[in-house]
């Protein structure tokens, strides 16, 4: 058979007006090739529309009607394919006598003719990605690209290798990352039979001292039934030889009263009368002061102990669990995992939480190890405010929305302030972005008033309440007192930084550096919960600081 005449792009034997192969080829002066009806017929119609001419492909502008000239080359090369393709249909039509159900163009891979035109499937159309012979290409995909099917198994070839090679690669890593979640387990279990027994030799030591504590106690509570025991003694023997005494005056008294001669009475009296005033003597103190004294003492010794110990734990149980979310959000990728395995290997937990505890933070990337999650409560919300995204962000409700409001026991009754769900008693960073010209971002103990309409109930009014407050310029409230700040706000972002147990409240602005505004120092009694009013025209989001980044 002739070596067939067909190109590696059949649509270069194709007129791009007419897609299909070119009759009677004519060269255009910016060199391209069309059948000369079809570019004749084009120019008419620009002729019609416009006076320019214009070239279909490159849509390159002629000032005037072009002069076309035959490409007697191409057409000569289009012959050729004509004729290679129609000797070929004639060879398999001579040689497959048999009549044939239709076929696709490429009905399975088994096939190795084509349904339509029983001439071997070897042209691949990229374009629509399917296997052709070259007379479906030539009739039904002008202007696709085209290619060998061998030369295209090459190149997909090529694509499966360096896939197969990627899947490796991911599988690989999968691999490691599998074992090191393994280990990690490991790891785990062993760090957290190292804490028990840690916590178990420091609770138990503490343990030790306060019995030791209670043996001297004891000591002392011996001690003091000895004194008491023996001044009531001595008491009693005091009591006991003034008790004789008074027996011998008793029947002085008697004798004397029982004397006949009024002269010997009366020589008797001064003296015996004298003898008799003397009064008993009494106890100096109760003997029972001290116990008394001691049980107070050590009642509210226990009280302290409860509510230090409750208070602490909470604290430790609380780091500990915000500890875990973060680990658990940061293990979504491989080099997170790998770096939490090494530093569990240098650095155990309980140290990273004792140096956090003592380090004061000082970029945005160490406060946001303390970040904390906050949601709005709406039960708190005045009824002009609306919760919104996830009870994240609160502002102003708009007059045409305002419907009759459930009245929740906890809402704030006068005053536009809502509060937000949790309460913190550990070492706490948050951050809002406030909109507006006026708000109040504070943090309060639960009980503050919700429905006074003074200024109790506000914000900073009280000594239960702090509040940084935001207009033309900054200023820190607490129990009625207020503190101007020099530094105008610049940013939109402030970030709150609570340290519970050190009893310190520090307010940031935050762009790309932390600016310090103002530090607050207190006694915190119960956990604090934080909370906002708005101004006219005001909005406040909680941001979510775990995909925070300036």
């Amino acid at each position: 058979m002739a070596e067939r005449n067909i190109p590696a792009k059949m649509n270069h034997l194709c007129c791009q007006i007419c897609r299909n192969l070119l009759r009677n080829p004519v060269m255009i002066p910016c060199g391209h090739n069309f059948c000369m009806r079809c570019i004749q017929d084009q120019w008419d119609c620009d002729q019609l529309r416009s006076s320019l001419y214009r070239c279909p492909e490159c849509e390159y502008e002629f000032p005037s009607r072009p002069q076309l000239i035959k490409n007697t080359t191409l057409a000569e090369v289009v012959r050729e394919t004509e004729m290679s393709c129609n000797k070929e249909q004639q060879s398999s039509e001579g040689h497959q006598r048999v009549l044939k159900r239709p076929r696709s163009c490429a009905e399975t891979s088994e096939s190795t003719l084509c349904g339509k035109h029983d001439k071997p499937l070897d042209v691949y159309c990229c374009t629509d990605e399917q296997i052709i012979c070259a007379q479906c290409a030539s009739a039904e995909h002008g202007g696709h690209r085209i290619g060998w099917v061998k030369e295209e198994r090459r190149r997909k070839e090529k694509e499966l290798r360096d896939m197969q090679t990627k899947f490796k690669q991911t599988l690989q890593k999968q691999e490691r990352k599998r074992e090191m979640m393994g280990e990690m387990i490991g790891q785990i279990q062993d760090e957290a039979r190292k804490t028990e027994a840690f916590c178990e030799s420091v609770i138990v030591g503490a343990i030790d001292s306060l019995q030791k504590h209670y043996l001297s106690v004891k000591e002392a509570i011996a001690a003091q039934e000895e004194a008491a025991a023996a001044q009531v003694r001595l008491s009693l023997k005091s009591l006991e030889e003034e008790m004789k005494q008074m027996k011998k005056r008793d029947a002085k008294l008697d004798h004397l009263a029982h004397t006949e001669s009024n002269i010997r009475f009366l020589q008797k009296w001064p003296s015996l009368k004298l003898l008799c005033d003397h009064s008993f003597q009494e106890l100096s103190e109760d003997p029972l002061l001290h116990f008394e004294l001691t049980k107070r003492a050590v009642e509210q010794l226990g009280k302290q102990l409860e509510e230090f110990c409750d208070k602490e734990f909470a604290s430790i149980c609380n780091t500990a669990d915000g500890e875990e979310q973060q680990e658990s959000a940061s293990e979504t990728e491989e080099d997170d995992v790998q770096r939490r395995s090494e530093a569990s290997v240098s650095q155990p937990r309980v140290s990273r939480t004792l140096a956090k505890q003592k380090v004061e933070p000082k970029t945005r990337e160490e406060f946001l190890q303390y970040a904390c999650e906050l949601s709005l409560d709406p039960t708190t919300a005045h009824e002009d405010l609306v919760i919104l995204e996830g009870e994240k962000t609160v502002k102003l409700r708009s007059e045409r929305s305002k419907n009759p409001s459930v009245r929740y026991p906890e809402r704030f009754i006068h005053r536009r302030q809502v509060l937000c769900r949790e309460g913190l008693q550990a070492d706490c960073y948050y951050e809002v972005e406030v909109k507006g010209d006026k708000a109040e971002i504070a943090l309060t103990y639960k009980g503050i008033d919700r429905k006074s309409r003074t200024t109790l109930s506000a914000f900073g009014a009280k000594a239960n309440s702090w509040s940084l407050d935001l207009s033309k310029h900054y200023s820190v409230s607490h129990n009625s007192e207020s503190i101007q700040l020099t530094t105008p706000p610049r940013h939109h972002r402030v970030g709150i930084y609570l340290k519970f147990q050190t009893g310190t409240l520090s307010f940031y602005e935050v762009s790309d550096s932390m600016n310090f505004l103002y530090k607050v120092e207190a006694k915190f009694r119960e956990p604090l919960y934080p909370g906002f009013w708005l101004g006219e025209k005001c909005c406040i989001r909680i941001c979510d600081l775990r995909q925070s980044r300036l």
